[in-house]
Order: C-alpha cells, then sequence, then structure tokens
C-alpha cells in the first residue's frame, strides 16, 4: 500500500537571498539540548563534529547572535534563541500535522485510485485525537486503506450524514454536559440509519507550566489579572466544552484574556503554552505529558466513531472494524496517557450510547 508522509520544512534567509536549510540546525539543537554535547548530537544525527560545528557557526552568523553556551567540562546548553528556534518547531508541527495528515491521506487515496484502478477506500472524517492518530498507524501497519481528514467533531457528524464519508469521529462530555453536548450530533445521527463504534474515554483538563508557579485550580481563574489563555476554534468539541464550562461558572468569555486566540489541536494549544506564550490552555491529558505540562483534570469524555447502520456487512469496512476491535488497537490506545481503552471497539445503537 502506497504511503505518503509530508513533513514541514524551515528554510532561514536574509534579504539578500543567503539562507540555510534549518531542518538539520534544528534537530542538531533538539539533539544537544537532550546530550549536551555538540559531538555527542553529531553521532546520534550521523553527521561529524566538523559538519555540525560549521552548521552552527553557519546559523550564528546567520542570527548575529549565538545558540549555545559552550563551558569547560560543563557541556553546551541552548541560549534563550535556541530554546525559541525549538519551541517555534515544536508549534508549527503541532499546528500542521492535522493538516499535513490529511493531505497525505487524501494523496494516498487519489494515487491509489488510479495506480490499481480499485474503488474508493473508506473515508474517515474525525474530530483529530491521539487514538484516531495510533489508529491510522495501526491501519497503515495492517494495509488497510483509509482516506483521512481531520475537522472539528460537528462537522465530521454532517459529513457523515452526508454521504460524504463512511466514518465520523466526535466526543462527547461525560456527565452534566452530556445531554447538551450530545444534542447537536443528534441533530445529524438518526437511531435507524447510524451505529457508533467506541473509541475511548479520555480526559479533558488545563495545561498549565511545569509545577504550576501561578497556582491555577480551575476555570475560575482564568479571570485573574495577567493570565493569557489560548482557546481552541469555535466550532471545535472542546470549544464547546469550554463554553459550557464557562457558563457554569458564570463567566463571560470576554472576561478571560486570551479567549479568541485559537490553536488547532490539543497539541498544538499545549505547544503552546509549553513555549511560554500563553499561561494556561485546554485539552487532552495526553498532550500536556507530551510537552511536559502540569495538567488539571476538569472531565472525562467519551470518542466515537458513527457508521451506517449497515457497516458491519460492508466489505470495504471490514478492515477497518476488525482493527478498531482488535487486541492490538485496544492495547495501543491504554497506552496513551489520560485515555481508557476498556470499551474500544464496542459497537452501539445510538440509543444506547445516548439513552434517554
Amino acid at each position: 500500500m502506497l504511503r505518503i508522509t509530508l513533513q514541514p520544512h524551515w528554510r532561514i534567509g536574509l534579504d539578500d537571498g543567503q539562507g540555510l536549510d534549518a531542518n538539520t540546525l534544528l534537530d542538531l539543537l533538539a539533539a544537544v539540548q537532550g546530550s549536551g554535547s555538540i559531538s555527542q548530537a553529531g553521532r546520534d544525527l550521523g553527521l561529524s563534529y566538523r559538519h555540525a560545528w560549521g552548521l552552527l557557526q553557519q546559523a550564528e552568523l546567520l542570527f548575529g547572535q549565538p545558540l549555545l553556551v559552550r563551558g569547560r567540562g560543563r557541556g553546551s546548553a541552548l541560549t534563550e534563541l535556541g530554546q525559541k528556534l525549538i519551541w517555534a518547531d515544536a508549534r508549527i508541527g503541532a499546528r500542521l500535522q492535522p493538516l499535513l495528515e490529511s493531505l497525505a491521506s487524501e494523496l494516498e487515496g487519489e494515487l491509489g485510485r488510479v495506480q490499481r484502478r480499485r474503488r474508493a477506500v473508506p473515508r474517515l472524517h474525525a474530530s483529530h485525537g491521539f487514538a484516531v492518530a495510533a489508529l491510522r498507524e495501526q491501519l497503515a501497519a495492517r494495509q488497510v486503506p483509509v482516506e483521512l481528514r481531520y475537522r472539528n467533531s460537528l462537522e465530521a457528524v454532517a459529513a457523515l450524514a452526508q454521504g460524504d464519508c463512511e466514518l465520523a469521529g466526535f466526543h462527547v462530555p461525560l456527565g452534566e454536559f452530556e445531554a447538551a453536548a450530545a444534542q447537536r450530533y443528534l441533530a445529524w445521527l438518526r437511531r435507524d440509519q447510524h451505529l457508533l463504534v467506541h473509541l475511548a474515554v479520555r480526559t479533558q483538563g488545563l495545561f498549565v507550566t511545569p509545577g504550576n508557579p501561578l497556582g491555577l485550580r480551575g476555570l475560575g481563574d482564568l479571570t485573574r489579572r495577567g493570565l493569557r489563555f489560548v482557546n481552541r476554534p469555535e466550532g471545535s468539541g472542546t470549544r464547546m466544552l469550554t463554553d459550557l464550562l464557562l457558563q457554569r461558572e458564570g463567566i463571560a468569555p470576554r472576561a478571560v484574556a486570551g479567549y479568541d486566540n485559537t490553536e488547532l489541536t490539543h497539541a498544538a494549544v499545549a505547544a503552546y503554552v509549553a513555549s511560554g506564550m500563553a499561561d494556561v490552555g485546554i485539552g487532552v491529558q495526553t498532550a500536556a505529558h507530551r510537552f511536559g505540562l502540569h495538567f488539571i483534570p476538569l472531565l472525562k469524555e467519551r470518542y466515537f466513531f458513527a457508521l451506517p447502520a449497515d457497516a458491519l456487512q460492508r466489505e470495504e469496512l471490514r478492515p477497518v472494524l476488525t482493527v478498531l476491535r482488535s487486541p492490538a488497537f485496544r492495547s495501543r490506545v491504554a497506552a496513551l496517557q489520560g485515555y481508557e481503552a476498556a470499551r474500544t471497539g464496542q459497537v452501539l445503537t445510538v440509543g444506547e450510547a445516548f439513552a434517554g
């Protein structure tokens, strides 16, 4: 099966056109940050010491200031500029990853159809999440083709109802907000036309800098003077959840500094906070863990895939459902920080999922 990977590519230069390929530089800086040694970082990347040192000198000449602080017997450490470059790269990756994965998946499908003259593969539209990314990896490992497009939960469910995809990923909070959130999706889901596959239960909460130096305890602190918040885009399930939580606390959106400042994914929000551009954001625990942030849990939610009611009989969907319901995939989901996989792969009717 054809597999395409798209990645961001940096090029840093001056107005006169001179510049350097920054991707190797960024890898080198990250390796130095991890090892504290230029020579070790070079070995880790398969670069000679001369090459690594020359690349650093070229970059420092371009920026007009050092990227590393070097001391006798103390190894090497990144300067503030070097650290900013690392965090900028992390933010770019977190922000663009869903778009690039979607484009790569679409290209795989288009080229595969031309190459093999095969029928269209199943189309999966889903709210971005770490378990969804894990599913794509598992499907690729088993040579099961699927066209993945990341979009917000409501758009995904609407696409299923309109026949634009065969699987739609969306998430619904457990507890007091479940009924209100479910109603948005039930406008598109029909009890006699759709089934649900339980993907996972995951924990949503606040991301704050390591150690929680500001002593934040919950959403009630978002109105604190000088606090900078980063939100999710309008239409996303997490944005809806944020609005419901603020409403419960009696907090008007205009009272939250940064309410209109948004990032597309959980990982992008985490990268934004980790880089120091905001003090607090909201998202799933996995993202906080991966960026080394302190996490304040707020609630749990269920993530589902909605499918046509006859999905279990559709030949093109059977391989996808087999992977979704496999012990290997369940173990993969359970390994994600903040995810619970006890019911992963369980098939439910719409009525069973949202009783009443």
